[in-house]
């Protein structure tokens, strides 16, 4: 056995030899395989990947949209702004970057020097520098300091619109309103600036600059004129001013097809200065989650985040819903002796000692609460709730803003005697101001509920259009012939009723006034608005002026239908000079 001993082993190092090359060669083989595989098959990538560790990418902003009124004033535009960035590997002196950067942008030496020194392919220093600065730095011709030329947005009339319109952030993008809507036809798309660099960062200058332009974005041509809404604005602060309001709201209408001529909220904010507090506000004294809690108040559009009680602006609704029901008639008769039972509840009317016999006719043009409370009587809860749904009031009017509120409605099965009289003089529930225009449009203008809008075309810069934005339309909500009646009665409460003072000489004016009390009840808050259209036998505008919570006299037919008038004495002349009557 001993003797077997060197055979066996000289064997089993002869086969461990033999496994041991096997292995080397299928290694090699493996390797050189895949080495054939990247050469070949992935060559094309890892080259690109190669030329990626020596390029910078600096990102070149795409001019935004402007955004322009109905007459061709540019309301948005853009100012030529710089970005200026470093380029750590590239630079040769950075104290002197630091120094020039310092004095030039006004900035901290500790904020310049932990970017100048970060290891990082570009980092950015400033954005939205004024290009006077811009070209003076550039004027330093320092190794690593990029100044590159961009866009930031610029409104040329400050405040006016603030609520509509909107603004944009650090990077161009939209935030609030018409700004954010219409993101997608204003951003247009950026460009690239690509430069070559060697192993340590630095730029090869004999490889020069490789450039992919940017494309502008898209103009945006609405609906709003800018005459109109200056001269709204003007009217609104004026009125906020002598009748110590907390805030008021104008906006006009095309009835027919749903343009937005004008949309005031005051106050307004400055567009160029968005993030601005009030001067009675001590910012360094609040928290940032209060801060923005109050700049989310300042940027709220109340026409139609806002909902509020109509009080007997509604009435246009329960009258239509009573006359195409057939539970009224114009000629029908009433009486009101100053208030109204219902179950054990007195309701009174605004005439304390009553308006006594009265027709239909007769009883809107007095604004009676107990005629009205009758009518929703006679309609029904489950009839009355049902042309809540044909008028469209239970949907939002799909305006092209952001942040549409919906009507607060009674669930149908609440509705109980108390509710319905409540409902049908228009307390109880809410709705935004834009919904009771649209809804109101609708009954005036022969039945169709228009789509509320501002946008009526997106264009390129030679003003070729790329879009024209169409808006449904629902027809038949009311029938002509009810329409037709309720302009007939409308006209008269302007003309002789409670809404007098909204008539305007020349013109056929129809309209309805309204003071509602905010809620809780006996705050001693009031709501006073009057809602108004012309011609009264063709409406062409619509408008609606709307006061909250007015020092001294509240009642809306004596300080919201004048707001009104003055407007319509205004526009009127003009909107027919404009031919803007024209349908």
């Amino acid at each position: 056995m001993t003797e077997e001993m060197p055979y066996q082993h000289k064997t089993y190092h002869r086969s461990k030899t033999v496994v041991t090359l096997f292995l080397c060669v299928a290694t090699f083989a493996g390797l050189m395989g895949r080495l054939a595989y990247l050469m070949i098959f992935q060559s094309e990538y890892y080259t690109m990947k190669a030329k990626e560790l020596h390029e910078r990418e600096r990102s070149i902003k795409a001019a935004r949209g402007r955004i322009i009124d109905a007459n061709g004033k540019i309301l948005a535009d853009n100012k030529t702004v710089c970005t200026i960035s470093v380029i750590h590997n590239q630079i040769t002196d950075q104290e002197e970057v630091i120094t020039v950067l310092c004095k030039e942008l006004g900035l901290s030496e500790e904020y310049v020097r932990k970017r100048v020194e970060k290891y990082s392919s570009i980092e950015k220093i400033k954005s939205n520098v004024d290009k006077s600065t811009g070209d003076a730095i550039r004027a330093y011709d320092l190794d690593g300091v990029k100044v590159d030329e961009d866009y930031k947005r610029y409104y040329p009339y400050d405040s006016l619109a603030s609520k509509v319109l909107g603004f944009t952030g650090g990077d161009n993008q939209g935030i609030i309103g018409l700004e954010v809507i219409y993101e997608e036809y204003l951003q247009g798309e950026s460009g690239t600036i690509l430069t070559v660099t060697d192993a340590k960062g630095v730029e090869v200058a004999e490889a020069g600059e490789e450039r992919v332009e940017p494309v502008d974005g898209q103009d945006l041509y609405i609906s709003l004129d800018m005459n109109i809404q200056s001269y709204a604005t003007q009217l609104a602060l004026q009125t906020m001013e002598t009748k110590e309001a907390e805030s008021v709201s104008i906006f006009v209408m095309n009835p027919q097809n749903g343009e937005i001529l004008a949309m005031v909220n005051v106050p307004e904010f400055n567009l160029n200065d968005p993030y601005a507090l009030p001067d009675t506000v001590d910012a360094d004294a609040i928290s940032e989650e209060e801060k923005q809690t109050l700049l989310n108040g300042i940027w709220r559009n109340g026409c139609i985040n806002d909902t509020y009680e109509p009080g007997s602006t509604f009435k246009i609704i329960t009258a239509a819903a009573g006359l195409e029901s057939g539970a009224v008639k114009p000629t029908d008769t009433f009486h009101c002796p100053g208030y109204i039972m219902v179950e054990d509840r007195r309701i009174r009317c605004h005439k304390v000692g009553g308006h006594g016999a009265e027709d239909f006719v007769q009883g809107t043009m007095n604004s009676c609460n107990p005629v009205f409370i009758t009518v929703g009587m006679r309609i029904g809860v489950e009839r009355y709730y049902s042309y809540f749904k044909q008028f469209g009031l239970l949907d939002r009017t799909g305006i092209d803003l952001p942040g549409e509120a919906g009507t607060i409605m009674h669930k149908v099965e609440n509705i109980g005697p108390v509710e319905l009289a409540t409902i049908s003089f228009g307390q109880s529930f809410q709705i935004t101001p834009i919904q009771l225009a649209v809804t109101a449009s609708s009954i005036i203008n022969g039945g169709r509920r228009v789509t509320p809008h501002f946008a009526v075309k997106a264009a390129d810069g030679d003003g070729n259009n790329s879009h024209v934005f169409t808006y449904p339309v629902r027809d038949n909500v009311v029938s002509a012939e009810t329409s037709e009646t309720m302009r007939y009665i409308l006209e008269q409460v302007v003309a002789e009723g409670s809404g007098r003072n909204g008539a305007v000489e020349g013109y056929r004016v129809g309209g309805k006034t309204a003071t509602s009390q905010t809620l809780p009840r006996g705050s001693g808050k009031y709501i006073a608005s009057f809602l108004g259209f012309a011609p009264a036998d063709d409406p062409q505008v619509l408008a609606v002026a709307i006061i909250n919570h007015p020092q001294g006299t509240y009642y809306g037919g004596q300080i919201a239908a004048p707001v009104v008038r003055q407007l319509f004495e205004n526009i009127l002349p003009y909107l027919k000079k404009m031919d803007y009557n024209k349908t």
